[in-house]
């Protein structure tokens, strides 16, 4: 009989304890300059800035002082200072100055702000670990390909589970249900076996199948069918950074989209998606349009995972039934759950 503990533990929520020990998207690397930025992860609020020579810096938005929020504050001669009391603090987090006292005067011990494990970036995004990470911050290989062009959804802060709005992401029989009023109409039911491949804390899976790509300018013209082949890509890495990359095999092309979640409290989760795309000549337009089909298709899943009773994800296999079209979700599930087994002590 496992304890009401190890019970618990199982239920993975935007707020588990295993969550402070890996890599978080917080925000986009656009949004991240001189002037300090809040964002919130796992009910804590942080400040980032870059200092005058672009290295990103990050720290627990709370002044040592009074705790007052550092984000209220403003860049001094490269150190950022309190809005409340002028104390100045830098990229370590270390008191450099306290104005009521005096230049001379000596700087309490205690007297510094807190930081997390590290703050990094990565194809666009700004990631952050609270505590030393399992694992290493994610990469999508497409954002470092100049033949690619880039396109990024508006970020999103939504009631949800960040889990659950990963096993979303990865469950391919929704799609002629919630979907049909974007691409899913013409998605068959049945979804055909396929194989999930596990890497480290996190696993990819790989299928090809028929679809109608109405999209490529050729069957217009007669030179391709409109049934064509494409190989859909997907991958996962814990805790919730997910992609899909579709190759379109016979009119040729990449599309990845990246959706990449951050659990911000025990309710909500933002979302940040970008799509990466090598087959649209270069024309900006076509890229908005596509763009603007992605967010069509995330706010019909958000109609159904923002009123969820539940917010949490089960990592016990026994507590929900799963089928051979599951395969990928339920993978996922034993990821989060080898997480918590390596972050628990």
């Amino acid at each position: 009989m496992r304890s009401m503990a190890e019970a618990a533990s199982s239920e993975l929520t935007n707020l588990h304890p295993a969550l402070r020990r890996c890599w978080h998207p917080v925000a986009r690397s656009s949004e991240v300059g001189q002037e300090p930025f809040r964002a919130v992860l796992l009910n804590q609020a942080y400040v980032l800035w870059r200092d005058p020579e672009g290295v990103l810096h990050g720290l627990i938005d709370e002044c040592p002082h009074r705790r007052a929020p550092l984000s209220l504050g403003c860049m001094n001669e490269g150190l950022l200072q309190c809005g409340y009391h002028g104390w100045k603090f830098d990229g370590e987090g270390v008191c450099k100055e306290i104005p009521a006292l005096g230049p001379d005067s000596a700087i309490p011990s205690r007297a510094h702000a807190r930081a997390p494990f590290g703050v990094e970036e990565s194809h666009g995004m700004v990631f952050l670990a609270p505590e030393e990470p399992v694992n290493d911050v994610p990469m999508i290989p497409e954002a470092d390909d100049a033949t690619f062009m880039w396109g990024d959804l508006p970020a999103v802060t939504t009631r949800g589970s960040a889990a659950l709005l990963a096993d979303n992401f990865l469950d391919v029989a929704h799609f002629p249900f919630v979907h049909a009023g974007t691409f899913g109409a013409e998605e068959v039911h049945l979804v055909e076996p396929y194989e999930v491949v596990r890497e480290g804390l996190g696993h990819y899976v790989e299928v090809t199948h028929d679809f109608a790509n109405r999209e490529d300018p050729g069957v217009g013209e007669g030179i391709r069918p409109l049934i064509q082949k494409r190989r859909l890509t997907y991958r996962y890495t814990a805790p919730f950074h997910l992609s899909l990359r579709i190759e379109f095999l016979d009119a040729g092309g990449v599309n990845t989209i990246g959706f990449f979640l951050c659990p911000e409290d025990a309710e909500t989760t933002r979302v940040y998606s970008t799509l990466w795309r090598n087959d649209l000549d270069g024309d900006q337009a076509r890229l908005d349009e596509a763009v603007a089909f992605e967010v069509a298709v995330i706010e019909e899943d958000l109609i159904i995972q923002s009123r969820y009773g539940i917010l949490s994800v089960s990592t016990d296999p026994t507590k929900e039934i799963h089928t051979r079209a599951d395969k990928s979700s339920l993978e996922m599930r034993r990821i989060l759950a080898d997480v918590i087994t390596m972050t628990t002590p």
